[in-house]
């Protein structure tokens, strides 16, 4: 089922936490400094402040209406495929030119970027779905668009870049020659914080340019509140009843878009919220095997120290096909979420990933991204058996709803690799994870809250 119209109002989750976020940390700098980050007022606003509803601004609404509101739809054939014993429901945010829900906050924030005389905007992305959406973004409210793309990404998806292009973007290969944060970094880096930084580092010497960001910051999660809020009002149109709800995470933008309106809901009614389950990519554990600390979001140690579930940002994250989950820190709004035992992650690997993906292209006829496979993976194991994670067995009893974050028209890549048994999955190193976080501060822990450990 789905309403005429998209939700004319975001919903935060802010006004229904215990305690406010951990502050933001200005970084040790060689000139005591760090980069100073261009953002509208109206970002910050909605990043602080504890406002429960923000209406979505005209232009940006129109641009909604072009694909949303998505289709949700219970997954019956998936759901055989994977043996579940209760029922599956479907969002999917696959339905627009960037593929992914990427395009849900790419336009609110070139709405107010340009509001603020910001001509340019630049950034990096992973899997390339990010610098889609900001192409998009961009040429629709009439910017520039400059995006650094992980490189490995690039080569296995040049099409990625051709799309951007085509958008009027220019995008760089990151590791790119044209930042002292890459040449220090050196040629056999390949990560979304390097890439990151790159931006960074750009946008702060370029006149006219800013740096944005589209997934961990508070108020990329609210704009994506949409997938929810439809979610939510699709599933009472179908008179359905589910206690879990499942996203993928790289940053964390998909899944509290889709499971942080069901928790603002549940607050306000003094209802106990449904299972919220993270699923990680088993290369990059920061919400299953990271710690809860201060840690830098790019590469360059510039920018703010955020409070963060975190594997630590020089950790040497193995190389996969799912690029867009290659993150070394969750949002901070979701990590603190974590540390209070409001949300519950697992991880889940490549391969079985793909496998879900292979099965739900069977039998919903829908291709989803590898990052979307691993949301899928996780639905399966709720709907089934249950799902290792935090207080051990984690299960679902009357139904469970998943964001399918993405197409993988542009992954099939990937799918070939698994379909001729040429996939595998590289653990992570317990010695290098420790290494990479020894150096860390702990965020201390709210009095009277208990941290749980998602094992």
């Amino acid at each position: 089922m789905s309403r005429a119209e998209p939700p004319a109002r975001w919903r935060s989750v802010l006004p229904h936490l215990d305690e406010p976020l951990p502050a933001d940390r200005t970084p040790d700098t060689a000139d005591g400094a760090g980069v100073q980050v261009n953002l509208p007022m109206a970002l910050v606003r909605q990043s602080v402040q504890m406002k429960e509803y923000w209406e979505i601004p005209a232009e940006v609404a129109d641009a909604y209406r072009a694909f949303r509101p998505t289709p949700l739809w219970r997954a019956r054939g998936f759901e055989r495929a994977v043996g579940a014993r209760v029922p599956v429901y479907v969002k999917y945010e696959g339905g627009n030119i960037s593929g992914s829900h990427k395009l849900n906050t790419a336009l609110a924030q070139a709405y107010y970027y340009a509001r603020a005389g910001v001509r340019e905007l630049v950034s990096g992305t992973g899997a390339g779905q990010w610098g889609t959406a900001l192409a998009a973004a961009c040429a629709m409210f009439g910017m520039k668009c400059t995006v650094f793309m992980v490189g490995g990404s690039l080569r296995r998806k040049p099409y990625r870049g051709t799309l951007m292009r085509t958008l009027g973007a220019t995008v760089h290969a990151s590791p790119s020659p044209l930042t002292e944060v890459a040449r220090r970094a050196g040629d056999d880096v390949n990560s979304l914080s390097l890439a990151i930084g790159e931006a960074v580092e750009y946008a702060a010497r370029t006149e006219g340019a800013a740096f944005c960001i589209g997934s961990g910051e508070t108020y990329s999660i609210l704009h994506q509140s949409v997938i929810g809020l439809e979610a939510a009002d699709q599933l009472a149109g179908l008179d359905a009843s589910v206690d879990a709800v499942v996203g993928c995470v790289g940053a964390g933008s998909n899944f509290g878009g889709i499971a942080l309106p069901f928790f603002s809901a549940a607050a306000a009614a003094g209802a106990e919220p449904p299972l919220l389950v993270a699923a990680e990519s088993s290369t990059t554990p920061k919400l299953t095997r990271g710690t809860y600390a201060y840690d830098r979001t790019d590469a360059t140690g510039t920018g703010p120290m955020e409070a963060m579930y975190t594997i630590g940002s020089s950790y040497p994250i193995p190389d996969s096909h799912s690029a867009g989950l290659r993150f070394h820190g969750a949002a901070k709004v979701l990590s603190a979420m974590r540390h209070r035992d409001q949300i519950a992650a697992t991880a889940v690997g490549q391969a079985e990933a793909l496998d879900a993906g292979r099965r739900f292209t069977r039998g919903e006829m829908v291709l989803p991204a590898p990052e979307s496979g691993h949301a899928l993976a996780a639905a399966a194991r709720l709907a089934g058996a249950g799902a290792e994670g935090n207080n051990g067995l984690l299960r679902a009893e009357k139904g469970v709803v998943v964001c399918v974050s993405g197409h993988g028209y542009l992954d099939l890549g990937a799918y070939q690799q698994f379909l001729d048994g040429e996939l595998s999955d590289e653990a992570p190193d317990p010695q290098a994870l420790l290494r990479a976080v020894s150096a860390l501060e702990p965020v201390e822990q709210p009095v009277g809250a208990g941290a749980v450990h998602v094992r």
